[in-house]
């Protein structure tokens, strides 16, 4: 911690134009992959069987496949549920009845071996999972309404500007991700994302705070070398931020297990891109966008600086006359 005794001096702000480009590029891309490659969506939003099967002993999950498409089911999604012994198996929507199904999945996984135990067979039709992505997308537009308001208040419009559109290009960038690597998208990746919303605009803010408070204290420098003095203020808790969250989302990755992997896939990449959202896109729109010292000064200071400019105005006026 010793190399951050002093306030780095990193002229962040030279490069926020670079850095916006960038940043609408990338989201041009991710949307783009999300329209034409779409999402792994789980069978929470799918609708579908989940079958959980417990063996004996470790087993190969490819030999589960293969024994699955000998049984007439293709088309199964299979992975493991907590250790080796233990498998999960999404199947595609179909008119079986639960007894029917979990005997010849058993019947089909099981062949031969003795000690084969079906634990649980559930079924989610599709218009559960349309119910979910509909109160999913609502979660988030509520969200991002509420987060916009709140910093329209606490701060100014522009600064509410820059933070949304950090919000938005932090969850698109997700989701881009997400479809590019065939990531699964269930119920876990859709908290991932609102708590990524949570985590990148707390960021945001810690920033904005010390942008706010330095535009008040320092009334000879410019917005840029306020928000560069700003950045490199918070640099050191964003750094321990970052890098503490990231250790826990990297152990959820390791030994989670498939539960959480989608979750935790979702948060890693969320918190390294809200790494550079939070400076260049948040911040950066918002110096783009024109904000200066008059938009946060408190009113009364505000009224004061307007009867001294009306008051050298007139003086001005009377010396001419």
């Amino acid at each position: 911690m010793k190399i951050f005794a002093n306030v780095p001096n990193i002229d962040f702000m030279r490069q926020r134009k670079v850095g916006l480009v960038v940043s609408a590029l990338l989201t041009t891309a991710s949307i783009l992959l999300v329209l034409f490659r779409g999402l792994n969506f789980g069978i929470d939003f799918t609708g579908g069987v989940l079958v959980e099967v417990q063996f004996p002993q470790s087993v190969q999950l490819e030999k589960v496949r293969e024994d699955l498409g000998r049984g007439g089911y293709e088309h199964g999604i299979v992975q493991y549920f907590g250790g080796s012994s233990t498998v999960l198996i999404r199947l595609p929507p179909n008119q079986e009845t639960s007894a029917s199904l979990s005997s010849k999945v058993l019947a089909a996984v099981g062949a031969g071996e003795a000690g084969v135990e079906m634990r649980r067979v559930e079924f989610v039709g599709p218009q559960v999972g349309e119910e979910l992505s509909e109160k999913g997308s609502i979660a988030m537009l509520v969200a991002f309404g509420l987060i916009a308001a709140f910093i329209a208040f606490r701060f100014e419009w522009k600064f509410a500007i820059g933070a949304i559109a950090a919000l938005i290009h932090d969850a698109v960038m997700v989701l881009g991700f997400l479809s590019l690597t065939w990531v699964e998208f269930d119920l876990t990746t859709l908290a991932a994302i609102l708590a990524l919303i949570g985590y990148s605009n707390n960021e945001t803010i810690v920033i904005f705070d010390r942008v706010r408070e330095n535009l008040i204290r320092t009334r000879k420098a410019t917005v840029f070398e306020v928000v560069n003095l700003s950045v490199n203020q918070t640099l050191l808790r964003s750094i321990i931020t970052h890098v503490t969250t990231l250790l826990v989302c990297v152990a959820l990755f390791t030994l989670g297990g498939s539960t959480v992997h989608s979750f935790s896939v979702s948060m890693i990449v969320g918190v390294i891109v809200a790494t550079y959202s939070s400076i260049y896109v948040s911040t950066g729109l918002a110096v783009a966008l024109g904000v200066k010292r008059d938009d946060l000064l408190p009113p009364e200071e505000k009224d004061e600086k307007v009867k001294a400019e009306k008051l050298a105005k007139a003086e001005n006026d009377g010396a001419v006359v």
